[in-house]
């Protein structure tokens, strides 16, 4: 017996949203929860609904979210294993998924290089990463371009989680700032710009405007979610 087979006998794979266990030709997710996750397909339809959110407020070639955020919903399970349950396969998995779908589409094949939302470096040092980071860096993969999360920082630290605020909370509270290292790296760019979740829009408006100092740039987004 090979050591696959005797780590599944003994600890057994399960979903990581109905704790079921999984089936050899299943990961991460059931076959049943996988089908139960509200898929967008923006970007498999060329739908703006996501880039029409930042509408008069940033200038984006192509936006997307893989999945529609429901409350008590399986997307905003995952997403808290994700952030709380230090779970960064959940990063992974949306990563590999969406950037498989990304590598199709012709509004994401010139990208050059993908950037992820920063953690302020408390909030990094207290989570022990970035939630995006995997999901990024699977994106990135698939698209084969570079993956960087040294140029964009953020400089503000959101003392308090803003997660049990409502929409209007969050976008009167919002004073987030960033800034750009070495600029000249996105000079010419077409830069994919990368989140977990849309709320307001606020978070990637600000860091777009930031972005936006280089020269002759392109800026698209792609989150897991958007609510």
């Amino acid at each position: 017996m090979s050591i696959k087979a005797l780590t599944d006998l003994f600890f057994p794979e399960v979903c990581n949203a109905c704790k079921s266990y999984l089936s050899d030709n299943e990961v991460f997710l059931c076959t049943n929860c996988r089908h139960d996750l509200p898929t967008t397909n923006f970007h498999l339809e060329n739908d703006s609904f996501v880039k029409n959110v930042f509408y008069g407020r940033a200038k984006i070639e192509a936006a997307t979210a893989l999945l529609r955020f429901e409350k008590k919903g399986i997307v905003q399970h995952l997403l808290h294993q994700l952030k709380y349950g230090k779970n960064e396969n959940v990063s992974a998995f949306f990563g590999d998924w969406l950037g498989e779908e990304l590598e199709t589409t012709n509004n994401y094949n010139t990208i050059d290089l993908v950037i992820p939302v920063p953690l302020h470096p408390k909030k990094l040092k207290k989570r022990g990463y970035n939630q995006v980071t995997k999901f990024g860096q699977n994106i990135a993969k698939s698209l084969q371009v570079e993956y960087n999360e040294d140029l964009l920082i953020k400089t503000t630290n959101t003392i308090k989680s803003q997660a049990s605020k409502t929409r209007l909370e969050r976008w009167q509270l919002n004073n987030e700032t960033f800034s750009v290292r070495q600029i000249d790296k996105l000079n010419n760019k077409h830069i994919l710009l990368v989140d977990d979740i849309i709320t307001t829009g606020n978070t990637l408006e600000a860091c777009i405007l930031e972005l936006n100092k280089a020269q002759n740039i392109k800026i698209s987004i792609a989150t897991m979610a958007i609510a």
